[in-house]
């Protein structure tokens, strides 16, 4: 959905859309497993910055919610998760701030995004806002025991047959040391 100053000029347009699983690519790691619910309002703000210059902002205040299947960070299998969050942004056209040469910005301008001129994408925002609110780390179970590092095999539904005390090849050539020092 786009969303324009035009569309805005009037009154606040009021959003209550239902993102399908597939209306988004998020991440390889990261799959929308059913729909995503995108409730709430943009509104336009007018900035006057000097005597013919006028910046339209648009602000975008949402609730998201929806379920994900993310991969566990051990062992690679599917893990649900329910995803939801509230949000408040700022955009502001590109060109407002293309001025060439450094400048000074307040702290409020570090919250700031940007829209392209044709206007801002709803889905670019809400992909960014469920990135920015996925855990760190995800993992199937507290005590999951993840991937042979030799073999691939998921430890949690079989154990594999690998020779456990392989040593790692970048100590080779220590290998031999401690029998030339006892000697």
């Amino acid at each position: 959905m786009l969303i324009t100053p035009f569309d805005l000029a009037k009154e606040p347009l009021a959003l209550n859309q239902t993102l399908a699983a597939d209306a988004m690519e998020y991440t390889p790691d990261v799959l929308q497993s059913g729909p995503l619910s995108v409730t709430g309002q943009a509104d336009l703000l007018i900035e006057h910055h000097g005597h013919k210059e006028v910046v339209e902002d648009i602000r975008l205040r949402a609730h998201y919610d929806g379920d994900f299947t993310l991969l566990c960070a051990r062992c690679l299998d599917p893990v649900p998760q329910h995803l939801s969050g509230d949000f408040d942004l700022i955009f502001r056209p590109e060109a407002a701030d293309s001025d060439s040469g450094e400048r000074a910005i307040t702290e409020e301008e570090t919250e700031i995004g940007y829209y392209e001129e044709r206007g801002l994408v709803l889905e670019d925002v809400v992909r960014e806002q469920v990135l920015l609110s996925l855990p760190n780390r995800t993992l199937c179970s507290p005590d999951c025991k993840g991937l042979c590092q030799h073999c691939g095999t998921n430890l949690n539904a079989a154990n594999c047959t690998c020779d456990k005390t392989l040593a790692d090849p970048r100590w080779s050539a220590l290998a031999g040391l401690a029998g030339k020092l006892s000697s």
